[in-house]
């Protein structure tokens, strides 16, 4: 159905764990990317489904060499490790030097996840943990092809002061403006606030007001629980019942508005942006027989030869299972990643 791309402006409110808790209970099939440019946290700290470290050369490293010579979306999972506790990962850069080798591709990566979901053979959500963003940082060119851009703030003044700032600054990028609350653009710019629970409504119902007022194109979508311990039990460094965390439990609650507000725009849109695709694809193929074809349509010849080179069991590993990414007592040793 969509990407959806996570980042903060500054400084470290939580945005790899706001990811993660999103991605375990997110209701449909998900892939977490860690297309932070600066580099990956979870190699660092979640182990891998057969109980070893996670390999730090299969994720966007190893992506990279592929992305060069074409990309469908299916072959994202062939890059893709799961964690202990299910979650399917996109493993990210080990050093921001390594990025160097995703120069020119973020568009490209962008367009495959995006694509995921509408994948015949192993269709998928995509959420990308972006990390810090600023207006050079290369994973804003994955902005235009998500669904929905999520910053991640905390709630003192100055974090307030900067989400609001930033998000006029990416509406402006987006959309060439800041929009009213009733335009449904895409991406749809929201803020997802790290809070205490005892007092989450009314600060976000303030910070909703100043988003509002300010004219940022934003609004607050959701409150993640600023719940240190249900961070260090998502990570694997603490036992206990993880789907009772106050994190996991506000996770669920915005997962499920998201869905509400946007699930079925993203699919009018997704359907739209096809059949836009197929026409342009068509209308450039009559008028100039004999150059090469446009993207769209390369992508469809590299999805029909990438399908004839494996087989439909090679994606039997990533069927979904019943419930994959709920927490349970079981997932609290391993599973991923505490925030950055």
């Amino acid at each position: 159905m969509a990407l959806i791309a996570l980042a903060a402006d500054k400084g470290s409110p939580g945005v790899t764990t706001a990811a993660v808790a999103l991605a375990a209970v997110w209701p449909r099939r998900v892939l977490l990317a860690e297309t932070d440019p600066a580099g990956g946290d979870l190699v660092y700290r979640s182990a891998a489904a057969h109980g070893g470290p996670l390999n730090p050369n299969v994720g966007m490293l190893s992506i990279a060499a592929t992305a060069r010579r074409g990309l469908v979306p299916d072959q994202l999972w062939d890059h893709v490790q799961p964690l202990s506790g299910g979650l399917e990962v996109l493993v990210g850069l080990g050093i921001a030097e390594q990025a160097a080798g995703l120069a020119g591709l973020w568009p490209t990566l962008g367009h495959a996840f995006a694509s995921l979901a509408d994948s015949p053979n192993a269709p998928a959500d995509v959420i990308a943990d972006c990390g810090r963003i600023s207006g050079d940082t290369p994973a804003v060119e994955l902005f235009p092809h998500a669904s929905l851009v999520l910053l991640i703030s905390r709630t003192e003044p100055e974090a307030i002061a900067r989400v609001r700032d930033r998000a006029a600054a990416l509406s402006t990028k987006l959309h060439g403006g800041p929009r009213g609350a009733a335009s449904l653009a895409t991406p749809v710019v929201g803020v997802v606030l790290v809070a205490d629970p005892n007092t989450a409504g009314k600060v976000s119902g303030q910070v909703n007001d100043m988003l509002v007022h300010a004219q940022t194109g934003a609004r607050v979508v959701g409150t993640i629980a600023d719940d240190p311990a249900g961070g260090d039990q998502l990570a694997g460094r603490r036992r206990g019942r993880l789907d009772k965390s106050l994190l996991i439990r506000s996770a669920r609650k915005v997962t499920a508005d998201l869905y509400q507000q946007y699930g079925a725009a993203w699919a009018v849109s997704a359907q739209a942006q096809q059949a836009h695709q197929a026409q342009q694809a068509h209308q450039a193929q009559q008028a100039n027989p004999g150059q090469q074809a446009p993207q769209g349509q390369q992508a469809h010849q590299a999805q029909q030869a990438y399908q004839g080179q494996h087989a439909p069991q090679n994606h039997q590993p990533h069927q979904p299972q019943p419930q994959p990414h709920q927490p349970h007592q079981g997932q609290t040793n391993g599973q991923a990643g505490a925030g950055r």
